[in-house]
């Protein structure tokens, strides 16, 4: 009987356009929540393969552990300190996601279930990059410490000023972060700056004239899987910024994304060239990476021929970054820059590049003053770079410093010549590298003790 009824009637059943609208905003969100998750294997699939063999498993435990507490810590009190009204400085409601029912005086229902979801992946994104800077040399409980103080306190404070009408918001015209090169990347990368001083370099880091060494990671196919990964993840993670499917913006944040980036490789592939006669793997990989992170808080503000620019100087930037940086201090993954230099200069280039069109469309800000907006925006973009460092230093430092000054930060000379994987968690990521074959030494000989085992050397020439 119901397909004798009038299309009229069916049409009076059946959901309006709002709620398809809704359902689909949602849809969209969820896409964007997978995609920005999918980014963790990028950074394991990275850092793994910027390590040595003997390390190689640690990456693993590590990004598994890290997710883990990032998303209790982040239901119990981030999401709400973050996103629970719109104090200067935190905000006060939605904590355990507000028992289901309120945040900031409004119910939570499945969309504001899923913007929930979405900003964890942010959060877990921003603690990922803090690792990479101190591989091969740090304590596991480290991780676990400051995972807690980092997704409980300092990320939250930095994204509501920022992104919930929190103070940075207020300073100037307002700044202009669309999904985080400073909310996220120069977070992350300051709390790594603020680890690797308490820190040091690993063990034969530099030679006695003071000069760098090159550790080479184990497997340049496993690090252009990972940059891979990332792309593809940055999609959701600056795509899914628009919250919405209206008017189609999230497919141009999209394709500007993808703009920053592959300016970023050529950026990067260019001055290594220059200035090494070599096309360094890392390096190109770095490029990418600091493209995409270049990119974030422009993608919703800036025209498409400005995007490939943006990238191109973020690939000089972390070109110029890593051999800097890597003069004094012992960064294997080239996060410093990557994500703390280019999200610097990303943060800037909104108050150069932001078009009067595309800052009326988000509602935040001026234009930049390439594009006849004069330079308020830059300098709100300054100050919310300055403090931001700020505040992720302070907070870090203080974390760090005690924990060096308690249980202590780094393994001992012993177990990081054995290699985390040995000496963290029993086994290795590699066994067959490390112990000899059953017939080639007889079945039941005991696996080597910490301490004893030799790592097979890399062939790699990549520094980054």
């Amino acid at each position: 009987m119901t397909l004798l009824l009038p299309a009229s009637a069916l049409a009076q059943d059946g959901p309006t356009i709002d709620v398809v609208k809704s359902e689909l905003d949602t849809t969209w969100l969820m896409l964007a929540t997978c995609l920005v998750f999918f980014m963790q294997a990028g950074f394991a699939l990275l850092e793994i393969g910027m390590s040595r063999g003997k390390n190689a498993g640690m990456g693993v435990a590590k990004i598994l552990v890290n997710f883990a507490i990032a998303t209790i810590v982040w239901w119990a009190v981030g999401y709400g300190l973050t996103f629970g009204g719109t104090a200067t400085f935190f905000g006060d409601s939605g904590f355990f996601l507000g028992n289901g029912t309120e945040l900031a005086g409004e119910g939570v229902d499945a969309a504001g279930v899923g913007f929930f979801a979405f900003q964890l992946m942010f959060a877990a994104v921003s603690l990922a990059i803090v690792w990479g800077s101190t591989l091969e040399r740090i304590k596991f409980g480290a991780y676990i410490i400051f995972a807690i103080a980092f997704v409980g306190v300092i990320y939250p404070l930095v994204a509501h000023m920022a992104w919930s009408g929190g103070f940075l918001t207020r300073v100037g015209s307002g700044v202009q972060d669309f999904a985080g090169s400073s909310v996220v990347h120069l977070t992350g990368a300051t709390a790594a700056f603020a680890a690797v001083l308490f820190l040091g370099p690993r063990k034969g880091k530099y030679g006695p004239d003071g000069k760098p060494r090159a550790i080479p990671g184990h497997s340049m196919p496993l690090l252009g899987l990972g940059v891979l990964i990332l792309w593809l993840g940055w999609f959701g993670f600056n795509g899914g910024s628009t919250f919405n499917t209206s008017g189609n913006k999230f497919a141009e944040v999209i394709a500007v994304t993808n703009m920053g980036a592959v300016g970023g490789v050529l950026g990067a592939l260019f001055l290594i060239w220059v200035l090494t006669r070599k096309l360094d793997v890392g390096m190109i990989a770095n490029g990418a990476i600091a493209g995409l992170v270049a990119i974030t808080a422009p993608a919703g503000y800036v025209e498409m021929w400005s995007a490939p620019i943006i990238g191109f100087v973020g690939g000089l930037v972390v070109v110029a970054g890593v051999l800097a940086i890597e003069k004094k201090i012992d960064d294997p993954v080239g996060a410093l820059s990557a994500h703390g230099l280019a999200g610097i200069w990303g943060t800037l280039a909104c108050g150069l590049f932001t078009s009067e069109r595309l800052a009326g469309e988000v509602g935040v800000g001026k234009a930049g003053l390439f594009m006849g907006g004069g330079a308020e925006q830059l300098w709100t973009q300054f100050i919310a770079v300055v403090v931001t460092f700020g505040v992720v230093f302070i907070l870090s430092s203080i974390v760090f410093g005690a924990m060096k000054a308690t249980f202590g930060l780094r393994v001992t000379e012993e177990d990081e010549d054995a290699g985390l994987d040995i000496a963290e968690h029993g086994m290795y990521g590699y066994p067959e590298q490390f112990i000899p074959a059953p017939e080639l030494v007889g079945v039941g000989s005991s696996r080597p003790q910490a301490g004893t085992a030799a790592p097979i050397g890399s062939t790699s020439e990549v520094t980054a």
